[in-house]
């Protein structure tokens, strides 16, 4: 299928850089970053928005601002039990944990918004004579639904987003400048795993953020981890050049991830995900490899993490930055670095489905997918698939994959079948 060029959409712009993003229900999405702790003016922090569908574009409604002082949010992981919402959020050489709780509330003529004043952290607040119940930490807008009383005073049902600060742990403990570099959460809430500088990686029980393992992975710093579907196994990448896969009950190490690149060039694993299957029997992974040398191409590459070896690759002429793969395992999107684009393939082929050449005018930091296995309400559209993207550019876009029209494969073979029976009987009719 030939790759088709967009714009892309600008959902929305915030005034700080972002490096990570993470869907946090199947309509919101946080994203994080900041200008770091030199006084620059540049906040550090993140926003939750809500994103919604109008029938022609995406929208995105901002939620949430909680702004985290001199330490900017690099890195971050979510995960959601139905009841309950967890944002882990890397800042500086910590992790911290923060609860998001949502409760519906009504209020009358907009009283919920009116009166908010800023705590030194950004975060809407009502004034001290307003109700206990409001001083929690942070108390935003969603999506209203109007209705009328018999006093005719308008009354509006909001669902609030209360953020609160939960634990905070120290993940690294590198030497001279130590700092957490990736934090992961397994999709069953159990683990969450933390890598930095020190090039180890800790596990940890998730949420009481317990060790359960210290591994000393990596020789140098790590840049990115995921976890299995199967939940069994934990893959890291390190600026060591190394890939490792581990064993989540164990701590221990499963196997090692090599390969030839050609030429004898050298080169270094930029981010790793693995793939979400319906085939249960296979693992397979998706990893960035970028040369050192800028005149050889870089690679998406598919591995089978039962052989260890790659399945498919696909070339780029510049370096890749970011990479994000659908929850149902059908689409990879990739992030460049120079250009700022955004590509997605078909998972399984690594054929080019879309390409949004200059999607941000800096580097891509971060891509996420809207999900398909849905916790709520679809975020109405006619797309196939549509993956957000971040910048340091302060940009949040949204690119999307128009459903693609094909026959299943019975009808093509009938059709086939009648195609030649028609041809068979008309070569009879002129005595062919």
């Amino acid at each position: 299928m030939p790759s088709r060029r967009s714009k892309g959409g600008l959902l929305a712009r915030v005034n700080f850089p972002l490096y990570t993003i993470q869907m946090l229900t199947s309509r919101h999405v946080v994203v994080g970053g900041g200008g770091g702790s030199s006084k620059t003016g540049v906040a550090n922090g993140f926003e939750i928005f809500e994103l919604s569908h109008d029938g022609s574009q995406f929208v995105a409604e901002e939620v949430t601002r909680h702004e985290t002082g001199p330490s900017v949010v690099m890195n971050c992981a979510s995960h959601s039990d139905g009841k309950r919402t967890w944002i882990a959020a890397g800042q500086e050489n910590h992790c911290q944990l923060y609860s998001v709780n949502t409760k519906v509330v009504s209020v009358e003529n907009g009283e919920l918004l009116r009166g908010t004043t800023s705590n030194r952290d950004g975060v809407r607040q009502r004034r001290k004579e307003e109700s206990s119940e409001t001083k929690e930490n942070i108390v935003n807008r969603e999506r209203t639904e109007d209705v009328k009383d018999n006093n005719s005073n308008v009354k509006c049902k909001r669902l609030q987003l209360i953020v609160k600060p939960a634990d905070s742990i120290q993940t690294d403990f590198g030497e001279g400048e130590s700092l957490q570099r990736i934090v992961r959460v397994s999709s069953n809430g159990s683990f969450m795993a933390t890598g930095g500088t020190d090039g180890h990686i800790r596990l940890w029980k998730f949420p009481q953020l317990t060790k359960v393992h210290d591994i000393q992975a990596h020789s140098k710093e790590i840049d990115d981890m995921d976890f299995s579907p199967q939940k069994n196994l934990l893959v890291s990448i390190a600026k060591d050049g190394k890939a490792f896969l581990w064993g989540i009950a164990s701590g221990k190490k499963d196997k090692e991830l090599t390969w030839s690149p050609p030429n004898g060039a050298k080169y270094m694993y930029k981010r790793c995900r693995f793939q979400h299957s319906e085939d249960k029997s296979k693992t397979q992974l998706f990893i960035l490899s970028n040369a050192t040398v800028a005149k050889n191409p870089s690679f998406l590459q598919l591995w089978s993490t039962d052989t260890g070896s790659i399945v498919k690759s696909a070339p780029f002429k510049e370096t890749l930055s970011a990479l994000a793969v659908s929850d149902n395992g059908k689409f990879v999107a990739v992030g460049t670095m120079f250009s700022g684009s955004v590509d997605i393939f078909v998972a399984f082929s690594l054929q080019k489905a879309f390409h949004v050449s200059g999607a941000h005018s800096m580097f891509v930091t971060g891509l996420e997918f809207l999900p398909t296995k849905l916790d709520g309400p679809a975020i109405t559209s006619n797309s196939e698939a549509a993956v957000v993207s971040i910048s340091v550019d302060n940009r949040i876009c949204i690119h999307s994959i128009p459903f693609r029209h094909t026959l299943p494969f019975w009808l093509v073979v009938i059709l086939i079948v009648l195609s030649i029976c028609i041809a068979f009987i008309l070569c009879s009719y002129l005595g062919i």
